[in-house]
């Protein structure tokens, strides 16, 4: 969550005002996504996401199974929050829109549409929830290989595909941008609902179905929650989670590099799910080494503050931005920015950050916390 907030840092824009920088270059690659394919730090963002969903989800069964709320309700529950974020999607895409934007690309969309269906796996065993993963991924993408490809005449930029394209080639073609399965099936299901113009193609070849391959991210980390609930020492269970997450980390480059599945975030491709999916259990890994096994916690404040309202810290960075700049602006003059020169999107940017850090934490001092 503290990686999106941080997108108002604008990386980007420092590394155009200092081009000959490696150092703003190298930030500002992971303050984005990769066009297609491959992977950098900001694509991490939703698969962890995704992934801390399934991991809470456990601990989430268990607390209600304390209080002896019965499975009917709990189960009422799990609907309700998944048509909530569902809509809480939309509303969001939808803001400085002339009419709702029906569109369910967005994170929390993605999550709400698999949500149920991870609920109703996490009664399951183990064994249940690792064949769930792999009757997904293979699904997936044996639709992805069937679809046929498209022809010589396909028009490209009417899909919003520009002419120096690095389009993939061979069997990895079929995971081509806004020519893929996933692509078609919004050229229908999108034009269901009503909107401002017939949807055509999403600009950066985001498609719905991808919450199908996200609940498979979600199964890895409900995987990963039900390790941690599990007896044993820390660093036993550190040394597991590490360990998958290397397997995974292979099994999804290794796809890739022999060209069965390429790695596309855009589209959440199996090999994707798999790679993202090592990252993080790596990260769970990590962090469960430095704040689970005796050593100092103080450091994690800050980002305990983020985690406790993530939802949230979610709204935040998609509602209030300008409304905070201008304020700014405002009170401290026309200029409060613009006088560090090159600098200006950093500054603006920590101001900005450091707003919503302060919100978060006088919610988080009163314990208000947003919950679906």
């Amino acid at each position: 969550m503290l990686l999106m907030m941080a997108e108002v840092l604008h990386l980007g824009r420092m590394a155009k005002s200092f081009p000959d920088s490696g150092f703003w270059s190298f930030l500002a690659f992971h303050q984005s996504h990769v066009p297609w394919r491959g992977c950098s730090l900001h694509d991490l963002i939703q698969p962890s996401f995704s992934f801390l969903v399934g991991v809470a989800l456990p601990f989430s069964l268990a607390a209600r199974a304390a209080r002896n709320e019965p499975v009917w309700r709990t189960t009422l529950h799990a609907l309700w929050r998944s048509v909530l974020l569902v809509a809480l999607g939309v509303f969001l895409r939808s803001v400085g829109r002339s009419q709702t934007n029906f569109t369910f690309e967005d994170t929390l969309s993605q999550i709400g549409l698999g949500y149920f269906f991870l609920y109703l796996l996490g009664y399951s065993r183990p064994v249940v929830q690792w064949t769930a993963l792999a009757v997904i991924l293979a699904g997936y993408w044996a639709a992805f290989a069937a679809y046929p490809l498209p022809r010589p005449s396909f028009d490209w930029q009417a899909v919003g595909v520009p002419p120096d394209w690095p389009h993939l080639t061979g069997f990895a073609a079929h995971w081509d941008k806004n020519s893929n399965l996933a692509w078609a099936f919004d050229g229908w299901f999108l034009n269901l609902f009503p909107r401002e113009q017939p949807f055509i193609h999403n600009g950066g070849g985001y498609a719905t179905l991808s919450f199908v391959p996200t609940l498979g991210t979600m199964i890895l980390g409900l995987i990963a929650g039900g390790w941690l609930r599990a007896t044993g020492a820390a660093w036993g269970k550190v040394g597991r989670l590490a360990l998958v997450g290397v397997l995974l980390l292979a099994a999804g480059w290794g796809l890739d590099a022999l060209g069965v599945c390429p790695s596309v975030k855009r589209i959440w491709t199996p090999s994707w799910v798999l790679l993202s999916g090592g990252w993080c259990f790596l990260l769970l890994a990590g962090f469960l080494a430095l704040l689970d096994t005796g050593g100092p916690q103080g450091w994690a404040f800050p980002l305990r503050v983020i985690g406790a309202n993530a939802i949230t810290a979610y709204c935040l960075a998609h509602l209030i931005d300008g409304f905070v700049v201008a304020s700014f602006r405002t009170h401290l003059g026309r200029d409060v920015f613009t006088r560090f020169g090159p600098y200006e999107p950093l500054v603006s940017g920590a101001a900005l950050l450091a707003v919503y850090w302060l919100i978060l934490y006088w919610m988080y001092r009163r314990r208000l916390f947003l919950k679906i």
